[in-house]
């Protein structure tokens, strides 16, 4: 992985890019924080981060907790 600041990159982005199709990854710098990552293309489709993905639903018989809370209320009163 490279660092490059962004003047840099526009001044030589032809000899970069050559370098990303290499297999680099160049990351961009802007008054000297990351502004970009400039990586390969890659055919291969991109998987969901894990907390994007689904989660297990967990089902249990009888009332849900909701209403179990509520209905103790009413007894309490």
């Amino acid at each position: 992985m490279k660092t490059v600041t962004f003047t840099d990159f526009r001044k030589k982005a032809s000899d970069f890019i050559t370098e990303v199709e290499h297999g680099e990854t160049i990351i961009l710098l802007r008054r000297g924080k990351p502004v970009a990552e400039v990586i390969p293309y890659s055919d291969r489709p991109q998987r969901k981060p894990s907390w994007k993905q689904p989660g297990i639903r967990l089902k249990i018989k009888g009332s849900d907790l909701s209403s179990a809370i509520l209905e103790e209320r009413e007894a309490a009163s």
